[in-house]
């Protein structure tokens, strides 16, 4: 994940979601996005 742009990461992170993808990787995502203070440019949903 380290590879991605801050935008495509926020894009998959939606997009996951959208697919309700398994709830580790979203959970992976969202530790990438707060580690790069990514956090406050998305609505983090439960």
């Amino acid at each position: 994940m380290k590879n991605l742009s801050d935008e495509l990461l926020i894009e998959t992170y939606y997009k996951a979601i959208e697919l309700n993808l398994s709830h580790d990787f979203i959970e992976l995502i969202r530790l990438e996005l707060t580690r790069r203070s990514l956090t406050d440019k998305i609505k983090l949903s439960s």
